[in-house]
């Protein structure tokens, strides 16, 4: 018997529509080739810059929410199919990576695509820095005042005013 393949639709071709998005405060700037998929679950704050190139992959099931004051580097990929939220007064560098779910691994006797997908929501916290190049997994929460170095893997969560770095990111000092 011949295996069912499976379909795979398309998400738009997410050209950015302000009044589709859920939420645009004001002095929002979105840069050349943004990209926006599922825009009525997106709240965005005052004050944000969104550089070129960057995609926002928000999902029918959840919620993306960028704070006040917020700068998001050109080239950033954010999915938030667990649910993200971005609060006040963050950086995020350039070509930074954020994922909220991924498949699960501990099935062996099928393809992983095949997989079950497990949702895990990033949160962000207020007056945090993120690294160019930087990758934040599902499940993380990065508390407040916590700098991360460019190229980082952030795998689990950190505590307020911590300095993180490398792959797996570890702690390299606090701030004082």
């Amino acid at each position: 018997m011949k295996k069912e393949q499976k379909l795979y639709f398309s998400h738009g071709d997410g050209k950015i529509k302000r009044d589709k998005i859920k939420k645009v405060g004001k002095n929002v700037i979105f840069e050349k080739g943004v990209l926006i998929f599922h825009p009525e679950n997106i709240e965005i704050g005052n004050n944000v810059y969104i550089g070129h190139y960057t995609i926002l992959h928000s999902y029918y099931k959840s919620l993306m929410k960028i704070g006040n004051n917020v700068w998001i580097g050109p080239h950033s990929f954010f999915h938030s199919a667990g649910g993200l939220i971005i609060k006040d007064n963050v950086g995020i560098g350039p070509k930074v990576i954020i994922i909220t779910s991924q498949h699960n691994l501990s099935f062996l006797d099928i393809p992983i695509i095949e997989a079950p997908v497990e949702f895990a929501p990033v949160e962000i916290e207020e007056n945090s820095d993120i690294g160019a190049g930087s990758i934040i997994l599902p499940g993380v929460k990065i508390g407040k005042g916590v700098v991360i170095g460019a190229g980082a893997v952030v795998t689990k969560n950190i505590p307020p005013f911590e300095i993180w770095a490398g792959v797996p990111a570890k702690k390299i000092k606090e701030r004082k």
